[in-house]
Protein backbone atom coordinates (compact mmCIF):
# COMPACT_ATOMS: atom_id res chain seq x y z
CA UNK A 1 0.00 0.00 0.00
CA UNK A 2 1.50 3.25 -1.08
CA UNK A 3 1.06 5.98 1.04
CA UNK A 4 1.54 9.89 0.40
CA UNK A 5 4.69 11.11 2.37
CA UNK A 6 4.39 14.69 4.18
CA UNK A 7 4.40 17.61 2.26
CA UNK A 8 7.73 18.68 3.32
CA UNK A 9 9.11 15.04 3.52
CA UNK A 10 10.34 15.48 -0.42
CA UNK A 11 11.19 19.31 0.21
CA UNK A 12 13.80 18.42 3.22
CA UNK A 13 14.56 15.43 0.35
CA UNK A 14 15.37 18.30 -2.13
CA UNK A 15 17.61 20.89 0.28
CA UNK A 16 19.59 17.94 1.52
CA UNK A 17 20.61 16.87 -2.36
CA UNK A 18 20.90 20.69 -3.05
CA UNK A 19 23.39 21.15 -0.26
CA UNK A 20 25.39 18.08 -0.92
CA UNK A 21 25.68 18.51 -4.27
CA UNK A 22 26.27 22.31 -4.00
CA UNK A 23 29.81 20.96 -1.90
CA UNK A 24 30.89 18.61 -4.45
CA UNK A 25 31.65 21.08 -6.73
CA UNK A 26 34.00 22.89 -4.15
CA UNK A 27 35.63 19.49 -3.01
CA UNK A 28 36.07 18.66 -6.94
CA UNK A 29 38.04 21.59 -7.30
CA UNK A 30 39.46 21.22 -3.67
CA UNK A 31 40.75 17.66 -5.33
CA UNK A 32 41.78 18.80 -8.60
CA UNK A 33 45.72 18.84 -7.30
CA UNK A 34 45.72 15.73 -5.79
CA UNK A 35 43.31 13.59 -8.48
CA UNK A 36 42.81 13.36 -12.50
CA UNK A 37 39.55 13.39 -13.41
CA UNK A 38 39.43 9.59 -13.70
CA UNK A 39 40.70 8.51 -10.99
CA UNK A 40 38.78 10.68 -8.87
CA UNK A 41 35.61 9.55 -10.49
CA UNK A 42 36.70 6.05 -10.16
CA UNK A 43 37.00 6.50 -6.56
CA UNK A 44 33.78 8.34 -5.41
CA UNK A 45 32.02 5.87 -7.39
CA UNK A 46 33.41 2.84 -5.21
CA UNK A 47 33.05 4.42 -2.41
CA UNK A 48 29.51 5.23 -3.18
CA UNK A 49 28.51 1.82 -4.74
CA UNK A 50 29.50 0.35 -1.61
CA UNK A 51 27.61 2.38 0.84
CA UNK A 52 24.52 2.23 -1.56
CA UNK A 53 25.30 -1.89 -1.05
CA UNK A 54 24.45 -1.52 2.70
CA UNK A 55 21.49 0.45 2.31
CA UNK A 56 19.98 -0.99 -1.32
CA UNK A 57 19.83 -4.65 -0.01
CA UNK A 58 18.68 -3.81 3.28
CA UNK A 59 15.51 -2.98 1.04
CA UNK A 60 15.79 -6.39 -0.68
CA UNK A 61 16.63 -7.64 -4.24
CA UNK A 62 15.80 -5.36 -6.87
CA UNK A 63 14.15 -7.24 -9.99
CA UNK A 64 14.26 -4.76 -13.08
CA UNK A 65 12.66 -5.69 -16.35
CA UNK A 66 14.90 -5.84 -19.01
CA UNK A 67 13.82 -2.61 -20.57
CA UNK A 68 14.08 -1.11 -17.02
CA UNK A 69 17.59 -2.55 -17.38
CA UNK A 70 18.11 -0.91 -20.34
CA UNK A 71 17.16 2.60 -19.00
CA UNK A 72 19.86 1.77 -15.55
CA UNK A 73 23.01 1.12 -17.60
CA UNK A 74 22.33 4.63 -19.45
CA UNK A 75 21.49 6.22 -16.43
CA UNK A 76 24.84 4.34 -15.03
CA UNK A 77 27.13 4.85 -17.73
CA UNK A 78 25.83 8.63 -18.41
CA UNK A 79 24.91 10.10 -15.10
CA UNK A 80 27.60 8.35 -13.09
CA UNK A 81 30.28 7.86 -15.85
CA UNK A 82 30.06 10.36 -18.16
CA UNK A 83 29.20 13.05 -16.01
CA UNK A 84 31.95 12.44 -13.13
CA UNK A 85 34.49 12.76 -15.86
CA UNK A 86 33.27 15.94 -17.79
CA UNK A 87 32.65 17.51 -14.87
CA UNK A 88 36.29 16.59 -13.22
CA UNK A 89 38.03 17.35 -16.31
CA UNK A 90 36.03 20.54 -16.54
CA UNK A 91 36.77 21.86 -12.75
CA UNK A 92 40.44 21.71 -14.11
CA UNK A 93 40.18 24.20 -16.08
CA UNK A 94 36.93 26.77 -15.18
CA UNK A 95 36.20 27.44 -11.10
CA UNK A 96 33.56 25.70 -9.08
CA UNK A 97 31.23 28.43 -9.45
CA UNK A 98 31.14 28.89 -13.10
CA UNK A 99 30.91 25.47 -13.32
CA UNK A 100 28.12 24.89 -11.13
CA UNK A 101 26.34 27.87 -13.55
CA UNK A 102 27.26 25.75 -16.38
CA UNK A 103 25.30 22.96 -15.06
CA UNK A 104 22.18 24.69 -15.10
CA UNK A 105 21.32 24.72 -18.70
CA UNK A 106 19.98 21.09 -17.21
CA UNK A 107 16.68 22.11 -16.04
CA UNK A 108 15.76 23.91 -19.65
CA UNK A 109 16.51 20.50 -21.00
CA UNK A 110 14.83 18.43 -18.64
CA UNK A 111 11.65 20.20 -18.87
CA UNK A 112 11.29 20.07 -22.24
CA UNK A 113 12.78 16.28 -22.42
CA UNK A 114 9.67 16.19 -19.61
CA UNK A 115 7.10 17.82 -21.86
CA UNK A 116 7.98 15.98 -24.96
CA UNK A 117 8.69 12.01 -23.34
CA UNK A 118 7.10 12.37 -20.07
CA UNK A 119 3.60 13.80 -20.84
CA UNK A 120 4.18 16.33 -17.74
CA UNK A 121 2.69 19.81 -18.63
CA UNK A 122 4.71 22.99 -19.63
CA UNK A 123 2.56 25.52 -17.80
CA UNK A 124 3.23 29.33 -18.35
CA UNK A 125 5.05 29.81 -14.68
CA UNK A 126 7.38 26.78 -15.41
CA UNK A 127 8.37 28.48 -18.58
CA UNK A 128 8.64 32.29 -16.77
CA UNK A 129 10.53 30.50 -13.92
CA UNK A 130 13.20 28.92 -16.42
CA UNK A 131 13.77 32.29 -18.40
CA UNK A 132 14.33 34.25 -14.72
CA UNK A 133 16.25 31.58 -13.27
CA UNK A 134 18.43 30.98 -16.63
CA UNK A 135 18.74 34.62 -16.59
CA UNK A 136 20.20 34.74 -13.51
CA UNK A 137 22.43 31.96 -14.02
CA UNK A 138 24.06 33.82 -17.11
CA UNK A 139 24.51 36.54 -15.09
CA UNK A 140 26.26 34.77 -12.32
CA UNK A 141 28.57 32.95 -14.85
CA UNK A 142 29.61 36.34 -16.41
CA UNK A 143 30.76 37.58 -12.81
CA UNK A 144 32.03 34.29 -12.18
CA UNK A 145 35.39 34.49 -14.28
CA UNK A 146 36.84 38.05 -13.77
CA UNK A 147 38.02 39.64 -16.70
CA UNK A 148 35.97 36.78 -19.06
CA UNK A 149 38.87 34.57 -19.66
CA UNK A 150 37.27 31.23 -19.91
CA UNK A 151 38.67 27.85 -20.84
CA UNK A 152 36.55 26.99 -23.96
CA UNK A 153 36.97 23.04 -23.31
CA UNK A 154 35.94 23.20 -20.12
CA UNK A 155 33.02 24.88 -20.90
CA UNK A 156 32.29 22.59 -23.41
CA UNK A 157 32.84 19.73 -20.80
CA UNK A 158 30.13 20.99 -18.60
CA UNK A 159 28.09 21.63 -20.89
CA UNK A 160 28.00 17.79 -22.12
CA UNK A 161 27.89 16.97 -18.41
CA UNK A 162 24.66 19.36 -17.92
CA UNK A 163 23.31 17.10 -21.17
CA UNK A 164 23.97 14.00 -20.11
CA UNK A 165 22.58 14.62 -16.77
CA UNK A 166 19.39 16.16 -18.20
CA UNK A 167 19.18 12.69 -20.41
CA UNK A 168 19.15 10.35 -17.30
CA UNK A 169 16.91 12.41 -15.69
CA UNK A 170 14.21 11.79 -17.49
CA UNK A 171 15.16 8.30 -18.12
CA UNK A 172 14.86 7.70 -14.06
CA UNK A 173 11.40 9.37 -13.86
CA UNK A 174 9.49 6.36 -15.34
CA UNK A 175 11.56 3.83 -12.68
CA UNK A 176 10.57 5.59 -10.09
CA UNK A 177 6.64 3.99 -10.45
CA UNK A 178 7.78 0.26 -9.66
CA UNK A 179 11.82 0.62 -8.29
CA UNK A 180 12.71 1.87 -5.28
CA UNK A 181 14.54 4.89 -5.87
CA UNK A 182 17.83 3.66 -3.69
CA UNK A 183 18.25 0.71 -6.28
CA UNK A 184 18.33 2.71 -9.15
CA UNK A 185 20.76 4.48 -7.74
CA UNK A 186 22.55 2.01 -6.17
CA UNK A 187 22.58 -0.32 -9.32
CA UNK A 188 22.96 2.98 -11.72
CA UNK A 189 26.02 4.04 -9.74
CA UNK A 190 27.57 0.55 -9.41
CA UNK A 191 27.45 0.29 -13.56
CA UNK A 192 29.27 3.74 -13.68
CA UNK A 193 32.17 2.82 -11.65
CA UNK A 194 32.60 -0.60 -13.93
CA UNK A 195 32.59 2.07 -16.68
CA UNK A 196 35.33 3.78 -14.94
CA UNK A 197 37.82 0.56 -13.90
CA UNK A 198 40.04 1.86 -16.98
CA UNK A 199 41.19 4.73 -14.59
CA UNK A 200 42.16 2.43 -11.58
CA UNK A 201 45.79 2.27 -12.17
CA UNK A 202 45.54 6.06 -12.04
CA UNK A 203 43.15 5.78 -8.65
CA UNK A 204 46.05 3.64 -6.70
CA UNK A 205 49.21 5.32 -7.53
CA UNK A 206 47.40 8.82 -6.90
CA UNK A 207 46.11 7.85 -3.84
CA UNK A 208 49.46 6.45 -2.53
CA UNK A 209 51.05 10.32 -3.09
CA UNK A 210 47.68 12.07 -1.54
CA UNK A 211 47.76 13.52 1.55
CA UNK A 212 45.26 11.81 4.07
CA UNK A 213 42.90 15.01 3.93
CA UNK A 214 42.61 15.14 0.25
CA UNK A 215 41.82 11.11 0.71
CA UNK A 216 38.99 11.93 3.52
CA UNK A 217 37.79 14.28 1.03
CA UNK A 218 37.28 11.53 -1.83
CA UNK A 219 35.36 9.49 0.75
CA UNK A 220 33.39 12.30 1.46
CA UNK A 221 32.33 12.77 -2.21
CA UNK A 222 31.33 9.21 -2.34
CA UNK A 223 29.35 8.92 1.37
CA UNK A 224 27.77 12.63 0.97
CA UNK A 225 27.34 14.18 -2.66
CA UNK A 226 26.95 10.98 -4.36
CA UNK A 227 25.72 7.85 -1.98
CA UNK A 228 23.17 10.40 -0.01
CA UNK A 229 22.36 12.65 -2.48
CA UNK A 230 21.70 10.56 -5.27
CA UNK A 231 19.15 9.03 -2.68
CA UNK A 232 17.25 11.91 -1.72
CA UNK A 233 17.27 13.08 -5.31
CA UNK A 234 15.61 9.79 -6.21
CA UNK A 235 13.07 9.75 -3.50
CA UNK A 236 12.38 13.66 -4.17
CA UNK A 237 11.77 12.27 -7.82
CA UNK A 238 9.37 9.56 -6.75
CA UNK A 239 6.98 12.41 -5.36
CA UNK A 240 7.63 15.58 -7.52
CA UNK A 241 7.48 15.74 -11.41
CA UNK A 242 11.07 16.18 -13.38
CA UNK A 243 10.23 19.11 -14.44
CA UNK A 244 10.05 20.79 -11.42
CA UNK A 245 12.29 19.33 -9.52
CA UNK A 246 14.99 19.90 -12.17
CA UNK A 247 14.37 23.82 -11.69
CA UNK A 248 15.09 23.60 -8.05
CA UNK A 249 19.02 22.51 -9.02
CA UNK A 250 19.43 26.87 -9.87
CA UNK A 251 19.73 26.82 -6.11
CA UNK A 252 23.34 25.01 -6.15
CA UNK A 253 25.09 27.72 -7.78
CA UNK A 254 24.41 30.50 -4.90
CA UNK A 255 24.90 28.06 -2.54
CA UNK A 256 28.53 26.90 -3.87
CA UNK A 257 29.55 30.94 -4.08
CA UNK A 258 28.77 30.63 -0.65
CA UNK A 259 30.35 27.67 -0.15
CA UNK A 260 33.54 28.73 -1.86
CA UNK A 261 34.30 31.67 -0.53
CA UNK A 262 34.52 30.17 2.88
CA UNK A 263 36.62 26.73 1.65
CA UNK A 264 38.41 28.10 -1.50
CA UNK A 265 38.50 31.82 -0.38
CA UNK A 266 36.91 32.25 -3.84
CA UNK A 267 34.75 35.89 -3.95
CA UNK A 268 32.77 36.12 -6.31
CA UNK A 269 31.88 39.71 -7.81
CA UNK A 270 28.35 41.73 -6.74
CA UNK A 271 27.09 40.77 -10.58
CA UNK A 272 26.96 37.26 -9.38
CA UNK A 273 25.04 37.79 -5.87
CA UNK A 274 22.49 39.83 -8.25
CA UNK A 275 22.40 36.71 -10.71
CA UNK A 276 22.20 34.21 -7.47
CA UNK A 277 18.88 36.32 -6.69
CA UNK A 278 17.02 36.53 -9.64
CA UNK A 279 17.69 32.45 -9.72
CA UNK A 280 15.67 32.21 -6.67
CA UNK A 281 12.83 34.18 -8.18
CA UNK A 282 12.34 32.34 -11.26
CA UNK A 283 12.67 28.76 -8.78
CA UNK A 284 10.25 30.18 -6.46
CA UNK A 285 8.35 31.45 -9.52
CA UNK A 286 8.41 27.78 -11.19
CA UNK A 287 7.41 26.09 -8.34
CA UNK A 288 4.17 28.19 -8.19
CA UNK A 289 1.08 26.15 -9.32
CA UNK A 290 -1.68 27.92 -11.70
CA UNK A 291 -4.91 28.57 -9.51
CA UNK A 292 -7.40 26.39 -10.72
CA UNK A 293 -10.67 28.53 -11.58
CA UNK A 294 -13.31 27.26 -9.39
CA UNK A 295 -16.71 25.99 -11.06
CA UNK A 296 -19.23 28.02 -11.87
CA UNK A 297 -22.51 27.00 -9.98
CA UNK A 298 -25.12 25.52 -11.53
CA UNK A 299 -28.49 27.63 -11.98
CA UNK A 300 -30.96 25.31 -10.16
CA UNK A 301 -33.89 23.77 -12.05
CA UNK A 302 -37.47 23.05 -10.59
CA UNK A 303 -39.12 19.83 -12.47
CA UNK A 304 -42.13 20.34 -13.41
CA UNK A 305 -43.47 17.16 -14.80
Amino acid sequence: MNRTPHPLLPLAAVATTLVLWASAFVAIRYLGHDFSPGALSLGRLVVASLALTVIALASGLPRPTGREWTSIVAIGVLWFGVYNVALNEGEQRVDAGTAAMLIQVAPVLIALLSAVFLAEPFTRNLGLGLGLAFGGVVLISAGSSPGGDRDVVGVALCLLAAAVYAVSLVLQKPLMARLRSVHVIWLACTIGAVTCLPFAGQLWSETTTAPASSIWWLVYLGLFPTAIAFSTYGYALRHMSASRLGVTTYLVPPITIVMGLVFLDEVSPTIAYVGGALALVGVAVARRQPKRREPEPQAETVDVR
